[in-house]
């Protein structure tokens, strides 16, 4: 049996109530014109600690929700959506969100990572870089990637917070202008 076979139950009930119904009119402009990328931490939910619901915002899960190159490519990709289907927008604006208490911090185990590398076949250097132990600064890093990729419309802006698990809060730590000020 499915772990997701006791959730089928909701959602039957989700089915009922109509909801998915209620999506915006152009599917990859969300209502609230945001796309989310942060981590895959069960603990960071963004429909739980920013009271998302469905069509509100785009979201994007990966290890200590990094801008890597395949988030690069799916934001360049929106951009161009809008760009080339809706012109006139509205536009959206990117929010990354790293989180305190970040497990990818482990990635900065030396074991650990080693035996990572050599189960995956992947670039050491790429995986130390990965480890989120000060979501503020890594934080920084992503929206300056995001910011900096050639493929991405300037019309999308970027934003960079940081949310405590500990508290249940967001600050922001890189507002939409600091975000353009980092591109120049």
């Amino acid at each position: 049996m499915s772990n997701l076979t006791n959730l089928q139950d909701r959602n039957a009930a989700f089915a009922r109530s109509g909801a998915h119904r209620e999506v915006p009119a152009i599917p990859f402009i969300p209502r609230e014109h945001l796309y989310v990328i942060t981590c895959i931490d069960p603990r960071v939910d963004p429909a739980a600690f920013l009271g998302l619901q469905l069509g509100d915002a785009i979201v994007a899960r990966d290890v200590g929700g990094r801008v890597t190159p395949e988030v690069i490519r799916d934001v360049s990709y929106i951009s161009h959506l809008v760009q080339t289907k809706a012109a006139e927008g509205p536009w959206f604006e990117v929010a990354v969100i790293h989180h305190t208490d970040c497990g990818s911090g482990l990635l900065a185990d030396d074991t650990l990572r080693h035996d990572f590398v050599h189960r995956m076949g992947l670039d050491e250097r790429t995986l130390t870089d990965t480890a989120v132990l000060d979501p503020e600064r890594t934080v920084r890093t992503d929206v300056a990637r995001l910011r900096w990729a050639p493929t991405i419309s300037p019309a999308v802006r970027v934003s960079g917070h940081v949310y405590d698990v500990g508290t249940g809060l967001v600050h922001t730590v890189v507002d939409t202008a600091g975000a353009d000020a980092i591109k120049g």
